[in-house]
């Protein structure tokens, strides 16, 4: 099976163009979920309506203002009602507050906050302190993730700290400017304060103290975070803004990594999303941005660079102490096991322990902590962001984006598109989701026998499904399978036929449908295919919701119209498939 190779921005440098970081001799590229966010960069929030592509001439040239802002209202319309009430975590890098696109993506921030999402900021402050020290003479000093905070590392952390929490208390007072609601007559209602901003001592901590013979200072640990407290603020309208400053039960203050803190958060709210907002993108040996990734993709390729990355090893051995890589192996019922341990991780912090006999439950590791020398130089891109990513899909998580702050409206474009404009790591995408083996046979002959029986599909004898086995694909859940489905592919034709789509009746109704189908377009893609089609009788309404449209026989290849049954009447369908979805499997990633 072809595969997707991401590497660039993971391997090289943060903002240099594809050509640069060949020349520096670094992979470039991209993978699936858009045909290009360069069309964004610079131009602020340019949404295109449904169906158009590109930014240069012909059709989408010609689409009219009007057109194109109703287009977009369209499109973002499932996800404007699917995110709302929805907890999102967000971590906004040190580099993106202290650069020119902050007040933007804070602008963002309140308008979807304005549409019933839910926000916990987590705000970086490592450049903000970093800058205190060099003013005032002194140096900063890593080891590993983390900073050893000695006094004046402490009090430049306040500093920072306290700077950066009124900041975003002062920009996102404002509301929306009043000649734009004149006209509509709601100006009353905008006199007051718009986005209510709450902080406080949601964070509790432990120093980290001596590890290896070196003492870390001030440097604290995660070791409790109010999730009451915090759900409170959220239920009365507020944005919560948690501090990466946390208090110890001895009345200290300790200064704690920003990404232990946003992971700790995100577990133990157990947060519908973490959003981290960087200063760039994760591109493919292409050059192209990297759309989507599952977490079986994410934890291979972290587990590739575990030799060069000192973040990415610490990522493995965190998650192997817990017996978490079965997941990556294919073992479901292992990696029930290591879910309910990381789940039960997430609910310690819910309960206000975060320590077992006062060992810690990960190693004296509390979240997920990325930062040290290692980031700063971004000498292995943003796997950095990717370990955290992974980290909390691990712990229950469903989706991550990381998404890059420097282009204006990136997180409403990642969050109201399908195709989005960062890089979007799902734990349940595609879960439970593989090539079929000889031992599912009879799984799959238990789902599809029905729609045999009622003449939906083609009946088939054992004989014939074990000879096509090796092109279908199952989905798996607690060692039952619960859906099927084929693909056949005529490389000649770069076409191939999709048929046996089945669901469980028990399962039917959840997505799993359109999940086998999207695994299954992505597939096609990887191999080289560039349309689908299929022939039935009782089902062309689902099909056609999905982007499928009639065709006549012509449009079938040659070879499998001789195979055609008229008799049964079958209605032929087909469908151009989109590059932008290509990427599957993470076989053949690229390392350097």
């Amino acid at each position: 099976m072809a595969t997707w190779t991401p590497g660039a921005r993971l391997a090289g440098e943060l903002s240099r163009p594809a050509g640069h970081a060949a020349a520096n001799g670094l992979p470039s590229g991209r993978l699936p979920r858009v045909a290009s966010t360069r069309r964004w960069r610079g131009r602020g929030v340019r949404c295109c309506a449904v169906g158009n592509s590109g930014s240069g001439g012909g059709a989408a040239a010609a689409v009219k203002p009007g057109e194109e802002f109703v287009g977009f209202f369209r499109e973002a319309w499932p996800y404007i009602r699917g995110h709302r009430g929805s907890t999102f975590v967000v971590v906004i890098s040190s580099e993106v507050m202290s650069g020119p696109h902050f007040d933007r993506v804070l602008q963002d921030i309140s308008l979807l906050h304005g549409l019933g999402i839910k926000f916990v900021l987590v705000p970086g402050t490592h450049v903000q302190i970093d800058k205190l020290l060099s003013e005032r003479g002194k140096k900063a000093k890593y080891v590993g993730q983390y900073r050893i905070t000695d006094s004046d590392s402490l009090e430049a952390a306040m500093e920072a700290a306290g700077r950066i929490r009124l900041t975003i208390e002062a920009k996102l007072s404002p509301g929306p400017p009043m000649l734009n609601l004149r006209r509509h007559g709601v100006i009353g209602r905008w006199h007051g304060l718009v986005d209510n901003v709450a902080s406080g001592n949601f964070l509790g901590a432990k120093r980290r103290g001596v590890v290896n013979g070196i003492d870390y200072g001030f440097t604290g640990e995660v070791k409790k975070v109010d999730v009451s407290r915090i759900r409170e603020r959220l239920d009365s309208d507020s944005i919560v803004v948690v501090s990466n400053m946390g208090y110890s039960s001895s009345g200290e203050v300790l200064n704690c990594n920003t990404y232990e803190v946003a992971t700790a958060c995100a577990l133990a709210m157990e947060a519908d999303k973490l959003v981290c907002i960087v200063d760039g993108q994760i591109f493919d040996e292409h050059g192209r941005v990297i759309h989507f990734m599952s977490i079986e993709e994410a934890d291979l390729l972290i587990r590739k660079r575990a030799k060069q990355s000192d973040i990415a090893a610490s990522y493995v051995k965190v998650v192997d102490e817990e017996g978490i890589n079965s997941l990556h192996k294919g073992d479901y019922k292992s990696s029930l096991n290591a879910r309910a341990h990381v789940n039960g991780y997430a609910a310690s912090f819910q309960n206000g322990l975060g320590f077992n006999n006062g060992n810690g439950i990960y190693s004296g590791e509390q979240g997920f902590a990325i930062g040290g020398e290692e980031r700063l130089s971004r000498s292995n891109g943003y796997l950095s962001e990717l370990a955290a990513a992974a980290y909390v899909c691990h712990g229950g998580v469903q989706r991550v984006h990381i998404i890059d702050g420097t282009v204006d409206g990136s997180l409403l474009l990642e969050l109201f598109t399908r195709d989005g404009a960062g890089t979007m790591i799902a734990r349940d995408v595609y879960e439970g989701t593989r090539i079929a083996t000889a031992e599912d046979l009879s799984g799959i002959r238990k789902i599809i026998r029905p729609l045999e029986d009622s003449g939906v599909l083609v009946r088939r004898t054992d004989t014939e499904l074990l000879e096509a086995l090796n092109s279908f694909y199952v989905v798996e859940r607690d060692g039952s399978i619960i859906a099927c489905a084929a693909l056949f592919p005529f490389p000649e034709e770069k076409s191939g036929e999709v048929a046996a789509i089945a669901v469980s009746e028990e399962c039917r109704g959840r997505g799993q449908g359109d999940k086998l189908l999207d695994y299954v377009e992505k597939v096609a893609l990887s191999l080289g295919l560039e349309k689908l089609f299929l022939l039935t009788t009782r089902t062309a309404d689902w099909f056609v919701r999905r982007g499928f449209s009639e065709c006549s026989i012509e449009s079938i290849p040659e070879q499998r119209r001789k195979r055609i049954n008229l008799s049964r009447g079958s209605k032929y369908y087909i469908k151009q498939l989109q590059p932008k979805h290509a990427g599957v499997t993470a076989n053949n990633f690229i390392i350097r």
